[in-house]
């Protein structure tokens, strides 16, 4: 599985996506623990688990993201701020079927990434990467029913919404839908 060894600098109007360097690696702890992302990806399950994270990334994590670069089925990019170059979140294609040619997509954008156009940017080049240079069909994704904002986003960009998997989310003690969508290479062809 070697689809995604071509690691790509995606340039947008403003952010790119780009490997991991050590200061985007250094940038994703206080990114990771902030409890807006911890809430929207679905990482814990009360706002008081949200409050407690550490704002350094552990040794494992650290040594995970280092990888990174060097993983040939999955492609990992610092989503970055183009008028500062400071890594503000992550946009990942991952869990890699080369027989179904599909794949998931997840992105998460720390507090400076966010409400700037950086999510519906960084989505748009991430997809039409993946379709444009690789031959994958199908690319999938879930989304938490209270992230209203990630479903606009991903709905523009041409995702379906295929089903829902009903109350399979609890936060604070009140349950969710897991929304699931996704993109199939026609479709994305029929919008370029």
């Amino acid at each position: 599985m070697t689809i995604f060894a071509d690691k790509p600098t995606l340039l947008g109007r403003l952010m790119l996506l780009r490997p991991f360097t050590p200061s985007d690696i250094d940038a994703m702890g206080p990114i990771l623990a902030d409890p807006e992302v911890l809430r929207l990806t679905g990482s814990v399950h009360s706002s008081e688990a949200a409050q407690r994270q550490p704002k350094r990334l552990d040794e494992r994590a650290l040594e995970w993201y280092r990888t990174r670069n060097e993983q040939v089925d999955r492609l990992d990019l610092a989503v970055v701020d183009r008028s500062t170059d400071r890594c503000v979140g992550e946009a990942v294609l991952n869990d890699l079927s080369e027989p179904d040619a599909s794949c998931n997509f997840r992105i998460l954008l720390g507090p400076d990434g966010r409400d700037r156009g950086f999510g519906s940017e960084a989505t748009g080049l991430i997809i039409d990467h993946a379709f444009a240079s690789t031959d994958l069909h199908r690319i999938e994704l879930d989304v938490i029913a209270f992230n209203p904002r990630a479903l606009r986003v991903y709905e523009q960009v041409g995702f379906v919404i295929e089903g829902r998997r009903r109350d399979a989310f609890t936060f604070d003690g009140d349950r969710y839908d897991d929304i699931i969508m996704s993109i199939l290479r026609p479709e994305w062809a029929a919008r370029h």
